[in-house]
């Protein structure tokens, strides 16, 4: 039986161009899906996961996700005065007590794979969680929980993929697999013309990583858009490790474009307690008009 996972690492130094300019003063993780930004969904994917220790590896600009975990005395204060205990439930809880959340600086964006790199200090020699909090994914239990009782149970590093068009893999790391061994990954590319992929089964954003991949994103060059990429650190990884290709139970939103943040909001605002009845009202309304 493998050691269970205990941290979680959320690489969130992106810039979120493609958002701009919502994102000029607002890291992109930030972006709410109703009443919850994206980071939050991604921290709540992990703690139900059983991580209890977030390393989150930031960059300029994101004061505001270290400001969302911390607490707010006046915000507290004022919630209890107005009586308004649901919201400040809602506020108190984002961090359950016996999760703590560390912060690392990664000083030059010089891509996935370094991001990844820089948490070592805070992780240690154990295995650990990376979730790309753009990647909306929702599942029950959530993708990472998934990942965690296939690792629990077989060991070996596991990674999320989605089957996409092929006209697509060029947006993606792809992988191709072993499929008597449990999907073992024999070959993984960062973004291939898909002339040139092995199959159109692609990388998305939930990983769960041996500490040994340190070493080798140590070693690993610039590679696709002259970055450190982790796809290259895990195709070295593969010589002497296992690793396996897992699909994953649940629906996948791209909220790193604009489409997906929109479908996920969609989707999201439907199933929301409090605004999904009235909101597919008027959502049917748009369309018999």
């Amino acid at each position: 039986m493998a050691q269970k996972v205990k941290t979680a690492v959320f690489p969130v130094a992106g810039r979120g161009t493609r958002f701009l300019p919502a994102t000029k003063a607002s890291p992109k993780e930030m972006l709410p899906i109703v009443d919850k930004p994206l980071i939050q969904y991604a921290v709540e994917e992990a703690i139900a996961a059983g991580a209890t220790k977030l390393v989150f590896v930031t960059g300029a600009s994101k004061r505001a996700i270290e400001d969302h975990f911390d607490t707010d005395p006046e915000l507290e204060e004022a919630l209890t005065q107005s009586g308004k205990h649901e919201l400040l439930a809602s506020i108190q809880g984002i961090v359950p007590k016996g999760v703590s959340c560390i912060y690392i600086r990664q000083g030059e964006p010089l891509g996935l794979g370094h991001a990844v790199l820089c948490a070592r200090p805070a992780v240690g020699n154990e295995p650990f969680f990376v979730h790309l909090a753009d990647d909306l994914i929702a599942g029950d239990p959530g993708c990472l929980a998934q990942m965690a009782d296939e690792y629990e149970q077989h060991g070996g590093s596991v990674i999320a993929v989605q089957t996409v068009p092929r006209e697509d893999t060029s947006s993606y790391g792809i992988v191709a697999v072993d499929e008597s061994d449990r999907n073992r990954i024999t070959q993984i590319v960062e973004k291939p013309a898909p002339e040139n992929a092995p199959s159109n089964s692609a990388v998305v954003g939930r990983y769960l990583l041996g500490p040994e991949i340190f070493d080798k994103l140590e070693t690993t060059g610039r590679g696709a858009g002259g970055e450190i990429q982790l796809t290259d650190g895990i195709a070295d990884l593969l010589k002497d490790s296992a690793v396996y290709a897992y699909s994953f139970t649940g629906v996948r939103y791209d909220c790193g474009s604009k489409l997906g943040y929109l479908q996920a909001t969609v989707a999201f605002g439907l199933e929301h307690p409090d605004t999904g009845e009235r909101f597919r009202e008027h959502l049917k309304g748009l369309l018999t008009d």
